[in-house]
């Protein structure tokens, strides 16, 4: 009986599993095109509309052209570590869903330390940047490779103290019992001003940066270092790279929607009819435009300007905000 409640168990585990992998491997196909789309409409010109209806089938042609390249891999390259590096930046990406409650079942793993799991497992994409860029034997590739380092340095401790001020409002590390906690109503959620809306401000400044997308695109350059840490690559393992950042832009803003949107919870008790993982991806939705608006409206920083928007700006206000919200849960 025991065995057959283990097998029943472990064979959920791994159809969620497959599902959860599915999503994030096809997320580039719909997200490209409307990126492609939402430039085109602010910068005043219709977008793709060439492939299909309205180019609705660009992204199956650009990922043809990209699975029929040739994959050519560098003279004096270490040809395992350029081969693994696409790999190493996608994992763990593809890891931190386990964690992420879409709703109040829909869940891979009701972890207890959700929040330090999450935390830690995105940290680890920043190996497979570093190897590809000093695996690449290019020194623009090698320089993308040491600015993603410093980036993520910088703006995982800022992020990390945005988190803080959270899991001391919930009291939990729970991801799950983070979104309970914001039950009741959008004046129950973390983005509210009395809530956390500076941890919100810190967290989608550091999410930018960590997901290596403009304004803070240092890592990859184009400018002056023509792709940077995968200049040298081409090809499947090329788009392996432009999965991770459309994944790391899904990862943070689904994460996002857990920590300071309410997670599943409706912004009114009366809309609770409608499921709450729609919700959800309404409001994943909502974060991921932002990036993409963002993007089309910003100029890049430059290097100088990144560290000291980190270390000078975001982390002291990240330190602020955690003794104040310390100071609130004393006295209320």
């Amino acid at each position: 009986m025991i065995e057959f409640v283990l097998g029943n168990a472990l064979i959920m585990i791994l159809i969620k599993s497959f599902i959860a992998v599915g999503i994030v491997f096809s997320l580039p196909l719909p997200f490209t095109w409307i990126e492609r789309k939402i430039a085109g409409h602010i910068q005043v010109r219709p977008g793709p509309m060439r492939v299909g209806f309205h180019g609705v089938l660009q992204p199956f042609a650009d990922g043809l052209k990209l699975f029929l390249k040739e994959d050519i891999i560098p003279d004096g390259a270490d040809k395992f570590l350029f081969r693994v590096a696409p790999y190493l930046t996608l994992i763990p990406y593809i890891a931190i869903f386990v964690a992420i409650p879409v709703a109040g079942n829909a869940y891979l793993s009701d972890m207890n330390v959700g929040v330090l799991y999450v935390l830690a497992i995105g940290g680890l994409s920043i190996y497979g940047i570093i190897l590809g860029g000093w695996a690449s034997n290019s020194k623009y590739a090698l320089l993308g490779g040491l600015r993603a380092a410093a980036q993520m340095i910088s703006y995982e401790v800022a992020m990390g103290f945005a988190v803080i001020g959270v899991i001391m409002m919930a009291q939990s590390l729970n991801m799950r019992e983070i979104v309970e906690a914001q039950g009741g109503g959008i004046l129950s959620w973390n983005i509210m001003p009395h809530k956390q809306l500076i941890g919100f401000y810190i967290f989608l400044v550091a999410g930018f940066a960590e997901s290596n997308r403009i304004p803070f695109d240092i890592p990859e350059g184009e400018g002056e270092l023509g792709g940077g840490f995968h200049t040298e690559y081409s090809g499947m393992r090329f788009s392996l790279f432009a999965m991770a950042e459309y994944a790391a832009m899904f990862s943070i803003c689904a994460i996002g929607t857990v920590l300071y949107l309410g997670g599943w919870h409706a912004p009114h008790p009366a809309l609770d009819v409608i499921p709450g993982f729609i919700w959800f991806i309404i409001k994943v939705v909502c974060f991921v435009y932002i990036f993409m608006w963002v993007r089309f409206s910003w100029p890049r920083y430059r290097y100088d300007q990144l560290m000291a928007l980190g270390w000078k700006f975001l982390i002291p206000l990240g330190v602020a905000n955690v003794l104040v919200t310390g100071l609130f849960i004393m006295l209320w």
